[in-house]
C-alpha cells in the first residue's frame, strides 16, 4: 500500500476509538490466560492486540533451527485446566517451537480466544488521561483504544537485540537474527554460515545449522556451560504416570523454587566423599536437562560447591571434544555455573568434532567490522554467504520500553527507569495506574519455569481487578516507598546468590551497550515471592495506592514492611 493511502487509513482509524475495560497486549501464554481470566471469570470487556498474525508470543517469533524449551514438556503447561491438561499430549520431553504453537492454538480454539485477539497490531504508544483515567493506547496501524485497565503481556526475551558492527550494511549475502526467524525456513545446504552467539540459542542452532551448511563458523565471544537436554520421545508408560499425577506434579511446579518438576536436593556438595560426588554428578549428567543444577543445594550459592560442579562440566566436554584447542576455547568460561542462562543442548559440544564446523575465538580478537564477502577480526576475514545472528534480546525492559508509555503528568517509563528497572513485585511502577506488567522485572520470570510465573501474575492480576470492580475502587497504583523497598528486597536476593559473580550477562543488562547494570529479575524463589504476593493481596493490597471509589471515598492501604512480609512469607528451601 502507497505510503500515502496508508497514511490517510491511519487517520480514519484514529476517528475510531474501541473502548474497553481491559486491553492487553500479546498472545503468548500470558496474553491468552490473562484474557480468559478477565473476559470470563471477572466478565469485562476486554481485547488483546498481538503485533504477530497468529498466537504464540515468543514461540510465534523464534522459530530458529533447533529452538526447543528448556522446561520439560509436562511442566511447560498450563495448569489452571484438568480438562486441557488430559486432552493435551506432548511429543517429546523438550518440545521444539512448532509443537509450543501446536499448543497455544489448541488452547486458544478450545477456550474460544481467538474472537477477542487482534492480530496485526503493534502497539506504539500508551498513554494516561487521568482526568478520564483510562489508558488511551495506539498502534502503528493506526487502530486506537481506550481502556481501565492496561495489561502488557509481552514477554521478557521478546525485544531482539542485533549488534551495530560496522559495514553490516555492506554484507552481500543473507542475515537473520535468531529472534525474527522467517516463517518460511532458511536453507542452508551448500553455503557458508557464520554465527555469532553462543548463549542458550546459539547452543541450540549450532548442531542442527551444521548438519546442511557447506561450512559453519561459530563466532564466540563467551564460552558456556551446557548440559546434555537428553531429549526424546515421550514413552506411553510416562503418559500414563502423568495422567495418574497430576496433582502432586502441580504441587511440586508450584512449590519449588524455579518451577520446574524436580526437587532441589538438601544435601550439599563436600557433606558427600569424592566417589559419591562423582556418581551423583554422573547420573544428574546422564539424566540431563536442569535437574544438574538441582543434585546439591548449594551450588548456587556457595563458590567452592560451585567450582566442582563446574569442574565436573569441564572435564565432561574435554571428554567430547576431540581437538584439544577447540576443547580449550569452549572450557575457557569465566563464570560459576548457572549464574547465567544454564543451558542444555543436543550433540552441541559433538558437533565441533565435525570436519565442517569451526569455532573463533573472538574475545581475544574481536570482530572488527562486517564486509561485502563476509565477517572480519583482528585475525581474519571469513567469507561467507549467510551470517546468524544469535544474539539474543534486549530482555526484560526492552519489550515494555518500546511501548512508549506515558503515565500520570506526562512521565515516561523510560525516564523512571533511565537507571535501571524499580517495579513493585514486578507487577505495578508508581505513577502508572491500573497498568500490570506480566512478569515484569522484579518478579521471578526468566529464573523460572516461565508457565508457573505467568499463571501465578496472572492469578494475581486477576483477583486484584476483581477486588477493584466489587469495591468500585478506580485505580491501583504501587507507591514509590513500597517500590523502593522491593527493589532494595531484589538486590539484597541477588547478592546472596552466585549472580554478582556474573555481571556481564542479560540478567544485569551487559549485552546491551548503554543500558544501566541492574540485576533485573527477582532471585527470592517463586515459592517465596508467591506467598509474599498472596500476604499483599490478603492485606488489602498493601503497599499500593488505592483510588477513589464512586462516593469519593479514597482506600489507602498501609505502607509495606518487606521484611515483615518476607519473614511473614517464608517458605522452606534455597532461593534462586
Amino acid at each position: 500500500m502507497p505510503d500515502g493511502v496508508l497514511s490517510n487509513q491511519k487517520k480514519i482509524n484514529q476517528g475510531r476509538i474501541t473502548k474497553l475495560d481491559a486491553l492487553i497486549i500479546g498472545a503468548g501464554f500470558s496474553g491468552l490466560y490473562q484474557l480468559l481470566c478477565l473476559r470470563d471469570k471477572v466478565g469485562l470487556s476486554v481485547k488483546v492486540v498481538e503485533a504477530g498474525d497468529g498466537v504464540g508470543g515468543t514461540w510465534y517469533w523464534n522459530r530458529y533451527p533447533g529452538a526447543r524449551c528448556d522446561s520439560e514438556s509436562h511442566s511447560y503447561s498450563y495448569y489452571f485446566s484438568d480438562e486441557i491438561l488430559k486432552e493435551w499430549k506432548w511429543s517429546e520431553r523438550y518440545p521444539g517451537h512448532a509443537e509450543v504453537v501446536r499448543y497455544l492454538n489448541f488452547v486458544a480454539d478450545k477456550l474460544d480466544l481467538k474472537r477477542d485477539i487482534n492480530f496485526n497490531l503493534r502497539v506504539c504508544s500508551a498513554t494516561y488521561n487521568a482526568s478520564e483515567n483510562v489508558w488511551a493506547v495506539e498502534t502503528e496501524q493506526g487502530e486506537c483504544f481506550e481502556c481501565t485497565y492496561l495489561i502488557t503481556a509481552v514477554g521478557c526475551l521478546s525485544s531482539t537485540n542485533i549488534p551495530t558492527f560496522p559495514g553490516h550494511e555492506s554484507f552481500e549475502g543473507e542475515w537473520y537474527h535468531t529472534g525474527q526467524w522467517p516463517h518460511e525456513g532458511v536453507d542452508f545446504t551448500g553455503k557458508r554460515v557464520g554465527q555469532i552467539g553462543t548463549g542458550s540459542t546459539g547452543i541450540q542452532a549450532v548442531p542442527v545449522i551444521a548438519e546442511t551448511a557447506k561450512h559453519l563458523t561459530v563466532f564466540q565471544r563467551t564460552a558456556n556451560y551446557s548440559v546434555p537436554a537428553k531429549n526424546g520421545p515421550l514413552s506411553k508408560e510416562f503418559q500414563e504416570y502423568l495422567d495418574a499425577n497430576r496433582a502432586d506434579i502441580k504441587e511440586t511446579i508450584r512449590t519449588t523454587p524455579n518451577g520446574h518438576p524436580f526437587v532441589i536436593s538438601e544435601r550439599k556438595v563436600f557433606d558427600v566423599n569424592d566417589a559419591e560426588r562423582e556418581k551423583i554428578f554422573e547420573e544428574a549428567w546422564e539424566h540431563g536437562g536442569l535437574g544438574f543444577r538441582a543434585c546439591f543445594q548449594d551450588i548456587a550459592f556457595d563458590k567452592n560447591a560451585n567450582d566442582v560442579a563446574a569442574d565436573f562440566i569441564k572435564r565432561k566436554i574435554r571428554s567430547i571434544v576431540k581437538d584439544p584447542k577447540t576443547a580449550d576455547l569452549l572450557t575457557d568460561i569465566d563464570h560459576p555455573y548457572a549464574t547465567k542462562r544454564p543451558p542444555i543442548d543436543t550433540n552441541y559440544f559433538e558437533t565441533y568434532n565435525r570436519d565442517n564446523v569451526d569455532l573463533v575465538d573472538v574475545r581475544s580478537s574481536p570482530i572488527e567490522c562486517i564486509t561485502p564477502k563476509g565477517v572480519k577480526t583482528g585475525n581474519a576475514e571469513y567469507e561467507l554467504d549467510i551470517i546468524v545472528f544469535a544474539t539474543g534480546f534486549d530482555a526484560m525492559t526492552g519489550p515494555l520500553l518500546r511501548l512508549n508509555i506515558e503515565g500520570r503528568d506526562g512521565i515516561k517509563l523510560a525516564d523512571i527507569w533511565e537507571a535501571g528497572p524499580k517495579s513493585y513485585l514486578g507487577l505495578q511502577i508508581p505513577g502508572f495506574p491500573n497498568l500490570f506488567t506480566i512478569t515484569g522485572p522484579g518478579s521471578p520470570s526468566v529464573l523460572c519455569n516461565m508457565p508457573v510465573a505467568i499463571e501465578q501474575h496472572v492469578e494475581w492480576v486477576t483477583d486484584c481487578i476483581s477486588f477493584l470492580e466489587d469495591n468500585k475502587i478506580a485505580s491501583i497504583e504501587a507507591t514509590k516507598d513500597s517500590m523502593d523497598k522491593w527493589v532494595s528486597h531484589v538486590n539484597e536476593c541477588a547478592d546472596v546468590t552466585l549472580m554478582p559473580h556474573a555481571k556481564h550477562t542479560w540478567y544485569y543488562g551487559a549485552n546491551i551497550p548503554g543500558k544501566p547494570r541492574v540485576f533485573m529479575p527477582y532471585a527470592g524463589g517463586m515459592a517465596r515471592y508467591r506467598a509474599i504476593c498472596d500476604d499483599i493481596a490478603k492485606q488489602k493490597y498493601i503497599g499500593f495506592k488505592l483510588g477513589e471509589t464512586d462516593t469519593g471515598d479514597v482506600w489507602s492501604a498501609p505502607s509495606i514492611s518487606v521484611d515483615d512480609l518476607v519473614e511473614a512469607a517464608m517458605v522452606k528451601g534455597p532461593a534462586v
